[in-house]
């Protein structure tokens, strides 16, 4: 019998060299599935098959612990996992998001999608259990379980039917800011821990706060983040939203605001940043911003993209790196402080900076994009060429007053025409089926990225990780 796409490349003597059984790894061969034909005996078969080779990985010490050759093996069965995986998605992707979302039918968000898909194909994806378990490892000693949450995204994604419907459902309103909306259209202030909103006149004022790093973003401001984001946008009181970082207490900037540094590379070492915290954010709170929130029943419809949208500020002070510098390619008008800098320290970290990617050469240019994601160039507010990044410059001192008087000149015309005219420019600049396929290389890529070895050697020469503390 000619071996199956998972079976190939798999030497039973590496398997043998690290101490596993020859009988087991022969058991666990025999089950390479052939993943054509109807999903339901496919499923079924690559379950096994997934599931067989989890447990005999499973045999090996932990990652921290292996020898080279115990690593080789591990490496060996989670490639063949990995083909397997992807020749069933392949086949039957689409097939699965129906039975997920009963004919795409249903909302189901991305953090529910990947463990919903363990339960009905099991080894799939990790199970809620097993992230819980990997969750606890640093970086450095995870079983890249989540790369197989990477490759099912990357198929769902890459779908031109059904990866439009997990685009809008993830433009629904989250739970928590339905159940917040009625107080804050009353009071005008919601306190959601690392973010808070303030309703001010006709603006919706989103601080975002985690002050010990710098207003960095991780596993504990995704959530909040994208309730704040969703609290302005369906807040009829509201036209305009602002993004301003709030004030720290960290050396050098103790008391002062700083926009934000982007990811907390420190939690990132320690392996408290989930990898789907790159596609929830993206297609979460950030898709939001420029495309505006669904209606509220939560339901993701064919058809348009059904939202409402908004204007929105960001108001940059001392700096705006990373995903806060992302954060300027997607909103309308940015404010910055006089030597603030601007920048993308992609190369450094060895990760995707998000949909830069996308969206940064239609400010700056091709070439200047490539210098900034590739080689590190970085935009310092006052310069000539942060212009295209900046569409003003204020002393710090005058932020405040420049921010009142463009919350007035954008709101004076009308939130209809703003909106509209704002949408017109989107829909030529970035359809959602472009920003689908742009994010279906990237949920794969992105899996790899956040599994590196590079990626810990980079956050030990460029931030000195292991040398902090959590």
């Amino acid at each position: 019998m000619p071996p199956t796409i998972a079976t190939q490349q798999i030497e039973l003597d590496v398997l043998e060299q690290a101490g596993l059984p020859v009988s087991d790894a022969n058991a666990w061969i025999a089950k390479a599935p052939m993943t054509e034909g109807p999903v339901g005996p496919a499923s079924r078969k690559v379950s096994e098959f997934l599931t067989r080779g989890q447990a005999l990985s499973a045999r090996l010490p932990a990652r921290a612990k292996r020898t080279d050759d115990e690593q080789l093996a591990s490496s060996t069965i989670l490639e063949a996992l990995t083909r397997a995986r992807e020749s069933y998605l392949r086949r039957h992707a689409v097939e699965l998001y129906d039975a997920l979302t009963s004919g795409c039918t249903k909302s189901v968000r991305i953090e529910e999608l990947v463990y919903e898909a363990a339960e009905r194909v099991p080894g799939l994806t990790p199970t809620r259990r097993e992230m819980d378990v990997e969750r606890k490892r640093a970086l450095a000693d995870k079983e890249q379980l989540e790369l197989a949450q990477g490759v099912l995204m990357a198929h769902i994604l890459g779908s031109p039917r059904v990866g439009p419907h997990l685009l809008r459902s993830m433009l629904a309103p989250t739970a928590e800011a339905l159940q917040r909306l009625e107080q804050f259209q009353a009071t005008g202030e919601a306190e959601l821990g690392p973010a808070r909103v303030t309703r001010r006149g006709r603006a919706g004022i989103l601080e975002l706060s985690n002050p010990r790093h710098l207003n960095a973003e991780d596993g504990a401001t995704l959530g909040p983040t994208e309730t704040a984001v969703d609290l302005i946008l369906l807040d009829p009181a509201i036209e305009v939203g602002v993004l301003r970082g709030a004030v720290v207490d960290q050396p050098p900037h103790t008391g002062e605001r700083v926009f934000g540094s982007g990811i907390n590379l420190t939690h990132l070492y320690y392996g408290r940043i989930d990898f789907l915290f790159y596609l929830i954010r993206d297609i979460g709170y950030v898709n939001k911003i420029y495309r505006g929130v669904r209606a509220r029943d939560g339901e993701a419809s064919a058809g348009e993209e059904g939202t409402t949208e908004k204007l929105w500020i960001a108001a940059v002070e001392k700096f705006a790196i990373g995903g806060h510098c992302q954060l300027l390619h997607v909103v309308d008008h940015v404010i910055a402080t006089l030597g603030s800098r601007l920048y993308l320290p992609a190369r450094k970290e060895g990760i995707i900076p998000g949909a830069s990617n996308l969206r940064l050469p239609r400010f700056v240019g091709d070439r200047a994009a490539r210098q900034a994601i590739l080689s590190g160039r970085e935009w310092t507010a006052g310069e000539p060429d942060a212009a295209l990044l900046c569409d003003e410059v204020v002393a710090p001192e005058d932020i405040d007053r420049a921010l009142e008087e463009r919350i007035h000149a954008l709101t004076s015309s009308g939130l209809i025409n703003a909106t509209a005219n704002r949408s017109a420019m989107r829909v030529g600049e970035e359809p959602l089926d472009v920003f689908r396929q742009y994010m279906a290389t990237y949920a794969r890529e992105q899996a790899y990225c956040h599994l590196s070895p590079a990626l810990v050697r980079n956050l030990e020469r460029h931030w000195n990780a292991h040398e902090r503390g959590l």
